[in-house]
């Protein structure tokens, strides 16, 4: 019997949704001293060895007060020559994996975790079944032998190493399983995941938000074009297609992964999961439920089961946070060290910088994520949870200034083009001058036949809307900041196809959003000129 399946055999519901989901029920006086007797432990387990040593010096601190004093805020940078090499020997405990984060920086972060990590990382993500598929405080409405349909980028990455840690403690199939899906490639993964499911049905379907929509693309396409190959000659996967088939008839549309997967959860993560939600929603039958979390950090929030905000989980890594006024403070001093404050003295309305520590003898202390949340509540009154509340806001330094007059990030300019109704496959966007004025091109394609000035005359238009800092910005400038440039179809498949012939990374294979460097604009360019 695998490890969580005998709790799930030996406890009640009440007890299973405590041990999973009882974070939801914490007072701040009972996190703030989960949070304290974890530090103190993670101080004694790293003290004496080599990183801890290099970052804390020799003198232990004595109290979580001590510690924040004492111990500068790091970056990979601290740590890159032991880490980078995987030097087990500079830990003070041994890994019982390394998992390397997305790259965003143009390499790969490796990080190392323990096994009592990945147990709490693993119970976070049974939370995350849970939470996902009960509307009910208490519920537990998920059994182990649950089937999780998934596409996520495979191991070393942490996505992969989570859903192996997963199977490893709970009984669950996979769909592909991660042996078979770590050797194909997306499409690949996707038309076998269909297979599979089509044949075994599916529980809960778990991506990125991008990739929930790019799968619900696909198996409506794959659907369309089903053929009764020798394999499909099963009476369920036959009575499957015709009952998906009468449900579209019915809604007088094509058939849709709800119509052959009646799944009952959907887990995404991604910050532009609020963007996706009505599409995947469409797609998969229901609303995603939204975790926020890192390669470093293991689960850091969650959404309770009314999935609207997320709340601070007490037991993953110790938290403090850099309010947005220190933090921009610091932004032209090398070494500067801006003060942070612990959960329990965040302000609601307020953006932070995450600063985590990682417990349970692994090595990053006081280490600067670089990701800025917002705290939306300091409770939640719907679900009674009296913790603060949070949403993703963005990365550090990933905006476009306009003149000192507005900072447009990823997840604005993102939310005003979805919302302009205008269909599009993607989009990138970066800082430009007429002259001495500043504004902002984007680089789109589309789905649909329009005028590059029709499109910047709505893209602006949304952004007024929704952004109060740029509302005004057209009168200052003296012009309408939001320019385009039309991409021909087919460009943003291109690039992704001349990335794989490089040889680079899932995760270097789209430009980036915001502020991409030069050479990938002009990649774009040629790409999308050569398809005219």
């Amino acid at each position: 019997m695998l490890p969580e399946d005998y709790y799930f055999k030996n406890m009640t519901e009440d007890k299973l949704w405590q041990r999973y989901c009882g974070f939801l029920d914490l007072s701040m006086d009972d996190f703030m001293n989960i949070q304290r007797e974890l530090l103190m432990d993670e101080i004694e387990r790293i003290a004496d060895s080599t990183l801890g040593r290099k970052i804390m010096g020799d003198r232990k601190p004595g109290s979580v007060q001590e510690f924040r004093c004492t111990v500068p805020l790091t970056s990979y940078e601290d740590y890159r020559s032991y880490l980078g090499e995987k030097q087990e020997d500079a830990l003070a405990e041994k890994p019982c994996l390394w998992c390397h984060s997305s790259g965003r920086g143009g390499y790969f972060k490796w990080i190392p975790h323990s096994t009592e990590f990945m147990e709490k990382v693993v119970r976070n993500l049974i939370g995350c079944f849970i939470l996902s598929v009960t509307d009910d405080k208490g519920r537990v409405n998920i059994q182990p032998g649950f089937r999780v349909l998934s596409i996520i980028p495979p191991r070393p990455y942490a996505s992969g190493w989570l859903l192996y840690s997963l199977a490893e403690r709970i009984s669950c199939q996979i769909i592909p399983s991660i042996e078979e899906g770590e050797k194909l490639d997306f499409e690949e993964r996707v038309q076998r995941a269909m297979q599979i499911a089509l044949r075994e049905g599916a529980d809960v379907a778990a991506a990125t938000s991008s990739i929930l929509v790019k799968m619900g693309e696909l198996f409506t396409k794959e659907a369309r074009g089903v053929k009764l190959s020798p394999y499909m000659l099963n009476p369920r996967i036959i009575s499957r297609l015709l009952r998906a088939s009468l449900r579209a008839k019915k809604g007088q549309r094509p058939v849709l992964p709800k119509d052959l997967w009646p799944v009952e959860g959907i887990i995404s993560s991604g910050m532009d999961s609020e963007i996706y939600k009505d599409e995947i929603a469409y797609y998969w039958g229901h609303q995603p439920y939204q975790f926020y979390s890192s390669s470093d950090a293991g689960f850091i929030a969650m959404q309770a089961w009314n999935r609207k905000t997320m709340t601070f989980i007490p037991d993953s890594v110790f938290l403090e946070f850099i309010p947005q006024s220190e933090q921009a403070g610091c932004e032209k001093e090398h070494n500067c060290q801006p003060d942070t404050v612990l959960l329990n003295e965040v302000v609601e309305g307020k953006l932070y910088e995450v600063v985590i520590t990682q417990l349970y003898g692994m090595p990053l202390l006081r280490y600067r994520t670089n990701d800025l949340i917002k705290i939306t509540a300091l409770k939640d009154d719907e679900t009674g949870v009296n913790l603060p509340q949070m949403a993703f806001q963005r990365r550090v330094g990933e905006t476009i200034n306009l003149a000192s007059l507005s900072e447009l990030d990823e997840k604005t300019i993102w939310q005003a083009i979805s919302s302009t109704g205008i269909k599009y496959t993607d989009w990138s966007a970066c800082k430009e001058y007429d002259g001495s004025k500043t504004f902002v091109r984007i680089y789109i394609e589309l789905k649909e036949a329009r005028g590059a000035n029709e499109v910047a005359g709505i893209i602006h238009e949304r952004l007024k809307a929704g952004d109060p800092d740029y509302r005004d910005i057209e009168s200052y400038l003296g012009l309408q900041p939001i320019r385009v440039t039309m991409l021909s179809p087919g460009t943003f498949e291109r690039y992704t196809i001349e990335k794989r012939k490089e040889g680079l990374d899932l995760a270097h294979l789209k430009p980036r959003h915001i502020n991409p460097p030069k050479p990938d604009v002009e990649q774009l360019l040629q790409l999308s000129k050569a398809d005219k």
